[in-house]
């Protein structure tokens, strides 16, 4: 495979077209973003290990992650507005199929006990999310260098408002999801 985005425009494209029977190619389906997301939880209050894990972020994506903050104050959660409750960076274009590509051929099958995918992180919209346990499997990851050890979430979001045709297009780029159901 020469690279994701190429695959894309000469494979994936007219196998789309034909399933899904769509004449127009400006509605197929595609990738439009990707965002990587890490919440805070407990080491919200510490900066040093925010900036860490917003290094961490940035290495993983290719592109300069940003620490979040809180709008208002939660006296619940115990967050003040203005601190740093997460971590996010959102990937277009080059970079964002230079990370799929990442994902699906080098670290998701680096995930111990690895059988594919859920199929139910669907959102209704055509958009799909997933969690993994720890940023580990990423190559890039020094392990030396990291200060905790923390999951991310990623959501792909595409141009389709149909989860099944979201799943037909993330399913021929080649996301390995799981068997059954």
């Amino acid at each position: 495979m020469y690279g994701l985005k190429s695959f894309y425009e000469k494979e994936v494209k007219g196998k789309l077209a034909e399933e899904l029977n769509i004449k127009n190619p400006m509605l197929l389906p595609k990738i439009e973003k990707i965002v990587l997301s890490v919440g805070a939880g407990a080491y919200a209050k510490d900066m040093k290990i925010m900036q860490n894990i917003a290094q961490t972020l940035s290495l993983i994506a290719g592109q300069k992650a940003v620490i979040t903050m809180a709008k208002k104050s939660v006296a619940g959660f115990k967050i003040r507005e203005r601190m740093a409750v997460g971590v996010k960076v959102t990937l277009r274009n080059k970079i964002m199929y230079n990370f799929l590509e990442k994902l699906i051929v080098i670290a998701l099958p680096r995930v111990k006990d690895f059988r594919g995918v859920s199929k139910s992180g669907f959102d209704g919209r055509g958009n799909y999310g997933f969690g993994l346990s720890e940023q580990l499997i990423f190559p890039e990851v020094v392990y030396d260098d990291i200060m905790v050890t923390h999951g991310l979430n990623i959501a792909i979001i595409t141009s389709t408002n149909s989860d099944k045709e979201a799943f037909k297009l993330l399913e021929l780029l080649g996301i390995p999801f799981a068997k059954g159901r």
